[in-house]
């Protein structure tokens, strides 16, 4: 389906890809990739496991370096000097990234606070409501133990938005969460992604997922796209390998 956008996309940044290409050693993972992403989106990148697409989200967030090729934010290169710390851009890590020695309410604040930018008692008040916004008020006092695997995926939500992100990634948001709290953690994507003015990429093997969530969804196989439309248009695709995957009978909490 196609989602309602945010009313205001005065922050949210366009991405452009161009003739990405990445090998490690002798195996080329992205193989000569182009697309973009408009503001205000929510794209999902949805593949097999080991089709480029946690390769591809790293080098879109500035984490990996291509060997051939750009990526743009907003028509700017991410590779020129200051222009990755220009725009506001967070990533929910497939594993939710917390860490165990922290509170979760310490968790979710932790940019803010390394980097004191605000003061304590305003970030615990923005840690409150960004917890609150993802279902989880009154949880900044536990330990990351304490909660079930979908919560932890929606603390690091919450602590995406910490930062008011205009782009945020999500590295399969889904994984390893029971059929529940997979259609809980896609709810509250999208929910957010309605709420506030940011472009959403996801990268996913989740069918269910991505054709829930996405307004436009790329199909990467093999480090080829093979294609990019909405919804039911990839759905009607003809191309085999598509309506092999499509059709696939595997769990949908499969890691990556």
């Amino acid at each position: 389906m196609t989602n309602d956008k945010p009313a205001d996309n005065h922050s949210a940044v366009s991405v452009q890809v161009h003739a990405l290409r990445k090998s490690f050693g002798d195996q080329e993972v992205l193989k000569n990739l182009d697309f973009e992403v408009k503001a205000g989106e929510l794209f999902v990148i949805m593949g097999p496991s080991g089709s480029g697409k946690s390769v591809l989200l790293r080098h879109i967030i500035g984490l990996e370096p291509p060997d051939e090729g750009e990526i743009l934010i907003n028509g700017e290169s991410i590779y020129a000097p200051e222009v990755i710390d220009k725009y506001r851009m967070a990533m929910v890590f497939q594993s939710g990234a917390l860490l165990n020695s922290l509170t979760v309410g310490e968790n979710v604040g932790l940019y803010l606070s390394e980097h004191r930018l605000k003061p304590q008692a305003e970030i615990d008040k923005l840690v409150a409501a960004a917890l609150d916004s993802v279902g989880l008020k009154d949880t900044q006092d536990k330990l990351p133990s304490e909660l079930s695997g979908g919560m932890k995926k929606r603390a690091a939500i919450a602590r995406a938005l910490i930062v008011e992100p205009q782009l945020i990634l999500y590295d399969e948001p889904t994984s390893e969460l029971d059929p529940l709290s997979a259609v809980v953690v896609s709810e509250e994507i999208l929910k957010l992604h309605k709420r506030i003015s940011v472009t959403s990429i996801v990268v996913t093997h989740d069918r269910d997922l991505a054709f829930d969530v996405a307004d436009r969804i790329a199909v990467l196989v093999d480090g080829k796209l093979l294609a990019i439309g909405t919804v039911d248009e990839v759905k009607r695709n003809p191309n085999p390998t598509i309506q092999k995957f499509l059709h696939a009978d595997f769990k949908n909490n499969q890691p990556n």
